[in-house]
Formats: C-alpha cells, structure tokens, sequence
C-alpha cells in the first residue's frame, strides 16, 4: 500500500527535525569540551535560545514544517505529471465536488489547461468548461487503480 502525500511530508518533516536535533547534540557535546565555554556559557537554555533563533531566522522551520505546503507541491506536480503523460487516456483523477456533495471521477483527457491551481476540464459533448481547484484533488488513478491518493 502507497503512503499518502500527506503521510510523506509528515515523515519527511519528522526525518529533517531528528537530524536537526542530532547535529545540535552533537556540536552541544563539542562546545562542553571548549574549557571557557563550559565555564561561562554552558547553561542548556542558552544553547536552545541559540539554535532556534538560527532556524528561525534560516526559514528552516517555515518551510520544513509547513504541514500543508509540501502538500500543495506535491499536487501540483501530479497534475503536471498527467497532463503531459504521453498516456494521459489511461488516468482518471477522483475529486470532491462541493455542489454535488459527491466525489466524482474525471478522465485526464477531459483536463484541457491548467491554471493557477486550478483544473480547466472540458467534455467533449460539451463548450462549457468546468474549473476544478486542485486541493479538492483526492486521488489520481492509472488503469482504474490508486496511482496516488491526498
């Protein structure tokens, strides 16, 4: 079973925050050896001050721990993967229409641009477009089977 986009920005954050905190350990253990730090500054608190106001000032945290923004990547670059997939015919995205209060299924070959977050789809019977935003994405199918899930 494939982890959802969700599930691997989360662990992808969860495996950035453990390095960070080994690295921080680590340089923490060195400086205790310095004799004039330990003798002055050596106080945990100082240490904690020091390397947060690091990552904030970096952006680190702002962009590692955003628990939505990985996810707005992540869809965005499927939907480019499947508009430009020379098999487009084969995948079926499924997305949540707020008016139907239903999810529905639309073949990829239906999507006609994409603008801004949102997907212009087109029938063929029909003129009319319909505009999908791209957070309402709930799955991407290939062949009938998950090809990626939200």
């Amino acid at each position: 079973m494939a982890l959802r986009e969700q599930d691997k920005h989360f662990l992808s954050s969860l495996y950035s925050a453990v390095s960070i905190i080994f690295i921080w350990k680590g340089l923490w253990e060195g400086i205790y050896q310095i004799p004039i730090v330990s003798k002055y500054i050596a106080d945990p608190f100082v240490f904690l001050f020091l390397g947060l106001t690091m990552l904030t000032l970096s952006g680190v945290i702002f962009k590692e721990f955003d628990p939505l923004g990985g996810v707005d990547k992540a869809i965005n670059k499927i939907i480019h993967f499947v508009h430009n997939h020379p098999h487009k015919k084969d995948f079926t995205f499924l997305y949540y229409d707020k008016g139907k209060k239903k999810e529905l299924l639309i073949p990829a070959e239906q999507l006609k641009t994409i603008e801004r977050g949102t997907l212009v789809v087109q029938q063929a019977h029909q003129k009319e477009e319909t505009f999908i935003p791209a957070h309402r994405l709930r799955e991407v199918l290939y062949k009938g089977k998950p090809y990626w899930r939200l």
